[in-house]
């Protein structure tokens, strides 16, 4: 194979893998937005943002042609934002359905007066 054929394949290979991290960070954003108002721990934010910079960043634990610890950053922080809202939504399912104790008078959680 000639040194041609390398250099498409190369660029090929890159156009891909900064494709897929960019679609990734898309993705971050929309989850961002969809659990701004889930009530989500400050943790899990902050390992959104944390992404976010570390993708922006000029500075990678691999060099910038290889897109690959970027697009591991980002997958990291989708999954984490994603289990923190099922469990906070999950959280808010069960206060919601849990029933209400009633006092022996019918009024909502206020003891009866002695």
């Amino acid at each position: 194979m000639d040194s041609t054929l390398w250099f498409v394949v190369a660029v090929v290979l890159v156009l891909v893998v900064a494709s897929a991290a960019a679609v990734l960070l898309v993705r971050v954003f929309r989850a961002r937005k969809m659990l701004l108002d889930a009530g989500v721990p400050l943790q899990s934010k902050a390992l959104f943002w944390a992404a976010v910079v570390y993708t922006i960043s000029p500075i990678d634990l691999v060099p910038d042609p290889v897109y690959l610890d970027d697009i591991g950053v980002l997958l990291v922080a989708l999954r984490a934002l994603h289990a923190a809202a099922a469990r906070s939504g999950a959280h808010l399912e069960k206060r919601a359905a849990a029933p209400k104790k009633t006092s022996a008078d019918g009024s909502a959680g206020v003891p009866p007066s002695q």
